[in-house]
């Protein structure tokens, strides 16, 4: 699954139905060797390759320079968008204590910060336990300060080893709590969605929304202050600035998944800068 996600974000196909922004992607596979992942995608894309998905096979420990290494990538790839890493323990510090809640929550914090400051989605992949719980989430291996640390979670089970079919569990922060059903296609080793439980909760139409895509489909482009686009748009609600700024603020999200326009805030010697970007 994790080769399929790296693969269709970057080269900007969907994964499972849902639409994904087209960049570079790396993969720290850690349990695996090259000609192992060699074979693997051939099966899976046949000989479609993508030139902006990299692997690496070995890494430096978090505590230990991994996050330099990661830097020096992104520096390479100004245009990276995902980094997988699997697995946490790879990672992890080396030491015979039993992780606590601490632990656990500090290095997820370290990669958070990372993701944050870099402006890049990371997926850290991580085992279950091998016992029973009515909550999907009770069954990630380690404490709880994992999940507290993190945007958010999958966790996918399967009935039966053997099987196709899996279920995802999905929450986080920033998206709707749901479950989807998947089913995996041996021939191809691919993964498919099958249905979901429930249908995903829609906001309404922001008519300030809408007309800042329809300004950044013509500016691809745009930087300036909150005055000047308050000009620009000439929208009736909204007659303030800072009221411009808030609404921006707490819509970020939205902006870029829905409207695909990424949004910058940013202070210079003359006051604070919006910057607008219409993402492809």
């Amino acid at each position: 699954m994790m080769a399929q996600i790296g693969y269709c974000v970057s080269i900007g196909a969907e994964f499972l139905g849902f639409s994904s922004y087209k960049g570079t992607v790396l993969y720290l596979a850690l349990e695996d060797d090259y000609a192992r992942l060699q074979k693997r995608l051939s099966k899976m894309f046949d000989m479609q390759t993508s030139e902006t998905f990299y692997f690496a096979t070995k890494s430096q420990a978090l505590s230990n320079g991994l996050d330099k290494q990661l830097e020096d990538f992104i520096s390479k790839h100004s245009d990276t968008r995902l980094i997988i890493i699997d697995t946490l323990q790879k990672i992890r510090e080396v030491g015979g204590e039993k992780y606590s809640y601490g632990t656990d929550y500090d290095v997820v914090t370290k990669l958070k910060q990372f993701s944050d400051k870099n402006n890049i989605c990371i997926i850290l992949v991580h085992h279950t336990r091998k016992m029973d719980s009515n909550d999907s989430f009770d069954l990630i291996s380690g404490t709880n300060g994992l999940l507290g640390a993190a945007d958010g979670a999958f966790v996918m089970q399967k009935p039966k080893r053997t099987e196709n079919a899996a279920a995802l569990d999905i929450v986080g922060r920033d998206q709707p709590d749901q479950k989807l059903y998947l089913s995996f296609d041996r021939n191809t080793c691919v993964w498919k969605f099958v249905k979901s439980d429930c249908e995903l909760f829609k906001e309404t139409k922001d008519n300030f929304l809408k007309k800042i895509a329809e300004f950044t489909d013509i500016n691809k482009q745009w930087c300036g202050t909150a005055t000047e686009l308050l000009e620009i748009l000439n929208i009736p609600e909204i007659t303030a600035a800072n009221a411009m700024t808030r609404r921006l603020n707490v819509n970020v999200s939205r902006l870029l998944s829905e409207y695909k326009v990424y949004y910058e805030s940013s202070r210079n010697h003359n006051g604070r800068l919006i910057k607008l970007t219409k993402v492809d």
